[in-house]
């Protein structure tokens, strides 16, 4: 395992001890959550978290899970979710993130608002002061607008690019493409820009997650932290 990849299943086990038996647990997607589904499966195999439930965040969390057999279910069969934990793009000192790398920001944010609590794993190159610093916003569109889409986020300051695999556009579990928006000096404004493009005909979401975690691992070279919104006040 190479120090990277140490360093997110720290986090990963450090953010398990968040889970008590009987939750119904949001299972977030990436890298670091990957990490997390096999502590869960250990801990389930090892006779533990027998009641846990999880509800996955996209197409790509579910397959994991089924194949670590890890009970799911959908939001339909369990709307309230006790805790989700997932991993970010980028943690300001606010606990504010940017999330979405992983094209799967929209179906994150809705498992996330249904959370009481929303636990977020990530190593340290991850934190910055400022968001938007290091990674782009991914701002999710309606393939039907998606021509107009790129005029409109320039003026808002970002410099849009549409995400393309092998050649294709990148198209999301719930069918819509996304465009990465780098903003030359980070985001100066993140609620004020999540509200203007909240208001934009076909533009579903973005990956502004601004005051929803409810604590951030974080782990590095010297060990593992735990920042919570407290902290942040």
């Amino acid at each position: 395992m190479s120090d990277t990849e140490a360093l997110k299943r720290a986090a990963a086990e450090r953010a398990a001890e968040w889970i008590r038996d009987g939750m119904t647990l949001g299972l977030g997607t990436g890298s670091t959550v990957r990490h997390l589904l096999d502590v869960i499966a250990g801990r389930r195999a090892g006779g533990e978290w027998r009641g846990v439930v999880g509800v996955p965040t996209s197409e790509d969390t579910a397959e994991r899970s089924r194949r670590l057999g890890i009970p799911l279910a959908t939001l339909a069969e369990r709307p309230r979710v006790d805790l989700t934990i997932d991993g970010a793009d980028e943690v300001d000192p606010e606990l504010n993130l940017i999330k979405g790398l992983g094209a799967a920001l929209l179906r994150e944010k809705i498992v996330a608002a249904a959370s009481r609590q929303l636990v977020i794993v990530a190593d340290a190159s991850k934190v910055v002061d400022r968001l938007g610093t290091k990674a782009p916003l991914p701002v999710e569109v309606d393939p039907f607008g998606e021509a107009i889409q790129p005029e409109f986020l320039r003026g808002l300051g970002a410099e849009p690019v549409l995400r393309v695999r092998d050649g294709v556009p990148v198209v999301t579990d719930g069918g819509n493409r996304i465009f990465d928006c780098r903003f030359a000096d980070g985001i100066a404004d993140p609620r004020g820009l999540e509200a203007r493009l909240a208001l934009r005909p076909g533009i579903i979401d973005c990956g502004l997650f601004l005051g929803m975690a409810t604590a951030v691992v974080i782990a590095d070279a010297g060990g593992v932290q735990v920042r919570t919104r407290e902290d942040a006040r």
